[in-house]
Order: C-alpha cells, then sequence, then structure tokens
C-alpha cells in the first residue's frame, strides 16, 4: 500500500486501484455498479475518493474478490442489509486491518532505526 489513510483527505483513481491490487477500469466498473461510491471531481475532472469511498470499496471487494460474490450478489446483501452484524463485522475486521498495516509499518520503521548505528560508535 502506498498510503496510509492518515495522509490524505482525497484519494485519485490510481491510489485507490493500487491498494486493492485491481486495475483503474475496475474501480470505475464498481462506482457504476454501486450508487452509493459517489467520488468528488476536481476541476480536471479527477476523481477523488474520500476515506468513506475507500471503506466502501474494502466491503465491495470483501463480498467479491474474498468471499467470491457476483456483482448481483454483492449488490442484493448491501441492499437487503438483511444481516447489519455482518456488515458491521466487515467495518471492525477493515478497521482492523488497516491498523495491522500501520503497525507492521511501524514496526518496519523501528527495526530500520534499530540497524542504523549510534553517534558514538
Amino acid at each position: 500500500m502506498s498510503f496510509t489513510m492518515t495522509e490524505k483527505i482525497y484519494f485519485k483513481i490510481g491510489d485507490v486501484a493500487e491498494k486493492f491490487g485491481v486495475n483503474t477500469s475496475l474501480i470505475r466498473y464498481w462506482e457504476q455498479e454501486f450508487k452509493f461510491i459517489k467520488p468528488r471531481k476536481s476541476d480536471k475532472g479527477t476523481r477523488l475518493f474520500t476515506k468513506k469511498d475507500i471503506d466502501h470499496f474494502e466491503i465491495i471487494y470483501h463480498l467479491i474478490k474474498e468471499k467470491g460474490m457476483t456483482i448481483q450478489g454483492a449488490k442484493a446483501f448491501l441492499k437487503n442489509k438483511k444481516d447489519d452484524a455482518s456488515i458491521e463485522n466487515l467495518n471492525v475486521i477493515n478497521t482492523l486491518n488497516r491498523t495491522k498495516n500501520l503497525l507492521i509499518e511501524i514496526k518496519q520503521i523501528l527495526e530500520t532505526k534499530q540497524d542504523l548505528p549510534k553517534e558514538n560508535d
């Protein structure tokens, strides 16, 4: 992942595609299919996604890529929201995954600093 969620307010489509390891065309397709994803557009027409949009993409990614649902199946799941606990669980899982990734980045930074020679050496 090339960015952390705390660094930016808006994310370009390339950032989002890179985060999920997919093509920008798939992000545009999901944007068309899931009407609740409504990125802002810059003056030049560049899509600007928010953290909330990223959260939505994480749920969509989980349902389609990890659970193997079809687009229609994911739409039905999200539309019906029969199992609100499942959606809340997905949100918790997404938050935990972001926290885990942040901790891994911090660990890597700390390990790198430990490898540096001290000034007194």
